[in-house]
């Protein structure tokens, strides 16, 4: 057996793993990136392709280089269809919108990573996590094209995606390190990319669409105005091929893709939760997915992986330089996570939570009844507010969904709650119990108040 050694070690080259590598390269530290798909398929992930804060991007990777991939930046809007009511709204969405193409940007990034100095494995399957016997991670197992290999680090940055084998196969019992994860948490995804004869009349949105589970949701994002990514998402307690059955079913049904050609199809899981209380244990961070760093309302994750591998990254270099890779040395990654996005995605996830307590049409009827731009405030920053005026006219327009309303307003004031103590996380893992404590009672209140069966 071969045994590599590098200052860091990173599990996977998705855009997470390809940010903190690029990160600790460009401080001069030697870091290797674990594929385990070969050079040619790397960075061809499942994805909605719809890019949130394309105008914000690390630098370790500069963003003209990603730009190529960028294939429709004319999106300024989402289109929400609802057929249970025969409404569409308009949402207006805050931030620079792009739809990209996936591939492409995974190529692109994986190119600045090389760039910046980050040497690439391929085709290297990681089968488990080296450990020292008080716990610290020190490297990883794998066989790469076939033949066993050791690659040592002192540091290990996990960014292997949803339900990473890496944190099944670590002993995480004497850290914070959040292991309160399970299936009902994520969700799988299914999308194809379809060619359409025809430029389509809304390439100038992101089209979302109900399905007739709450659990459930179909997108159209033009990659063009003739190359959609068409998908689903739903729980991973729902039947998969009954929900795909109703994405093949609803295209056969929409004019605009009669006669159109599926060019390639992939599935992928995702997380619908929260992010991770603790993202690290000693010699050990998780990024993006394996984080949970991805806003459990709309699916987006491809800014907030940039970013956290920046973070890990950073902290990645420091903690090498100090020679502690212990919680306590790299803490401040979680706190950075935390305060960008990590708190405001705590919020969404409320929401969630009261989706899979409230029936269907109630739902639909009650989304159809918000003003547009606060159903965008809901989607995307975990709170909205409304003048009385606002509020008055969706009381006439929600008639027959008070019910439903007072319980959405009931849950937003627990989910104001819930981002204000996100406010006040710990800035060292030894508050962290009495900070998850007080976090679990809100969260408590929050499942009576639904009706929703406990998540966590």
């Amino acid at each position: 057996m071969s045994i590599d050694e590098y200052d860091v070690v990173v599990a996977g080259a998705g855009t997470a793993g390809c940010y903190a590598a690029a990160t600790i390269a460009n401080e001069g530290l030697d870091v290797v990136i674990v594929e385990r798909k070969d050079e040619e398929e790397a960075g061809h992930i499942a994805c909605g392709d719809a890019l949130k804060g394309a105008d914000a991007f690390p630098e370790a990777i500069p963003k003209e280089r990603l730009e190529p991939a960028f294939t429709n930046t004319g999106v300024d809007h989402g289109r929400f269809e609802i057929p249970q009511e025969d409404t569409v709204l308009e949402i207006p969405v805050p931030g620079e919108l792009a739809v990209i193409d996936r591939w492409e940007y995974g190529r692109r990034i994986i190119a600045g990573a090389e760039d910046a100095g980050v040497d690439f494995h391929y085709d290297t399957v990681i089968n488990d996590v080296v450990q020292t016997d008080d716990g610290r991670v020190t490297g990883l197992r794998a066989k790469r094209k076939g033949d066993p290999v050791t690659y040592e680090g002192d540091l290990v940055i996990d960014g292997a995606g949803s339900l990473s084998l890496l944190q099944d196969k670590a002993d995480f019992e004497e850290t914070t390190f959040d292991t309160n994860v399970r299936y009902s948490q994520f969700c799988s995804a299914y999308r194809e990319i379809v060619e359409v004869p025809e430029p389509v009349e809304w390439d100038d949105a992101l089209v979302f669409k109900a399905t007739d589970r709450a659990a459930g949701y179909l997108w159209y994002f033009p990659r063009t105005a003739t190359e959609i990514n068409a998908g689903l998402g739903f729980q991973m307690n729902e039947e998969p091929m009954q929900l795909v059955e109703a994405l093949k079913r609803d295209l056969r049904n929409r004019p605009e893709f009669e006669g159109a050609e599926v060019r390639d199809k992939l599935g992928a899981a995702l997380p619908t939760r929260r992010p991770y209380d603790s993202a690290v244990a000693p010699g050990y961070m998780a990024v993006g997915d394996a984080a949970g760093h991805v806003n459990p309302t709309t699916g987006g994750g491809i800014a907030g992986a940039a970013y956290a591998g920046k973070y890990a990254g950073e902290q990645a270099v420091k903690a090498v330089s100090d020679g502690d890779v212990s919680e306590e040395n790299l803490w401040r990654y979680n706190t950075r996570v935390m305060d960008h996005f990590g708190g405001r995605y705590a919020g969404l996830d409320v929401y969630n939570v009261l989706s899979t307590a409230v029936d269907v049409d109630d739902l639909m009827g009650l989304l159809a009844s918000l003003p547009g731009e606060k159903l965008a405030e809901a989607l995307y920053e975990g709170s909205t507010s409304m003048s009385f005026g606002l509020k008055l006219k969706a009381a006439v327009k929600s008639f027959g969904y008070w019910g439903t309303i007072r319980n959405f307003y009931q849950t937003k004031s627990l989910a104001d709650e819930l981002l204000s103590h996100y406010e006040s996380y710990p800035t060292s893992p030894a508050a962290m119990a009495n900070w998850t404590r007080e976090r679990d009672a809100i969260m408590d209140r929050i499942y009576e108040t639904t009706g929703a069966e406990a998540k966590y």
